[in-house]
């Protein structure tokens, strides 16, 4: 989207097409199989409207601190935060420069947002930082297929998909770019969920610095 200040369909119905695009049950499903993993200090990044927050293990919680620049999401996260009785501190800024210290975190959590940040490699890097030396990154994105045909036409349709869906990238690399940044997998999922093939490829688990 616009460099400059968000304009009305930024503002107001892009994220609420966002929540209801990435609130459907393929995606439902697949927030669910990966959040309950997440433990002690955690930082979600890209937290937007707050999806994953029903699906937290709140006993297993010991703070939650969400990561997104959207302002005009946050309203509907505390909203959320509060129906699934869980305390969540919101920060507004994007994952290229995260403000904490090094080792700050148990868990990073990142599910469906590498798609969209600007500079995914730097957000990766922060989120290593920001891990302690024992911690996990736990993530669920969508991204390039397998299959040569799907590839051809995630690339073909992301200029223009990208300019409607807030900078969603369907072609990105999910592994390639996690392991360009110093993380070594512990878990690695992929497959098609339901739906049409180019924005239905996804990757899914748990990785550790390197």
């Amino acid at each position: 989207m616009s460099a400059d200040k968000p304009n009305w369909y930024e503002r107001r119905l892009l994220p609420w097409l966002l929540d209801v695009a990435c609130g459907i049950g393929p995606f439902s499903r697949q927030r669910r199989k990966v959040v309950p993993l997440a433990s002690g200090r955690v930082l979600e990044i890209g937290i937007g409207t707050g999806l994953n927050l029903a699906y937290y293990d709140r006993s297993r919680v010991a703070e939650l601190i969400g990561l997104d620049p959207g302002v005009e999401m946050h309203r509907l996260a505390r909203k959320r935060a509060a129906a699934a009785g869980i305390e969540v501190q919101l920060v507004a800024l994007s994952a290229e420069r995260i403000p904490f210290e090094d080792g700050a975190f148990d868990t990073v959590l990142v599910t469906y947002s590498l798609c969209t940040i600007p500079d995914p490699a730097a957000a990766l890097r922060e989120m290593r930082r920001v891990l302690k030396p024992s911690g996990q990154l736990i993530f669920c994105e969508h991204g390039l297929a397998r299959d040569a045909s799907v590839r051809a036409w995630q690339r073909r349709l992301t200029p223009a998909w990208s300019r409607m869906a807030g900078g969603c990238h369907l072609d990105r690399d999910i592994p390639a770019l996690l392991q360009q940044a110093g993380f070594r997998f512990v878990d690695l999922q992929t497959g098609y969920l339901p739906g049409p093939r180019p924005f239905a490829y996804n990757f899914w688990g748990v990785a550790v610095a390197v």
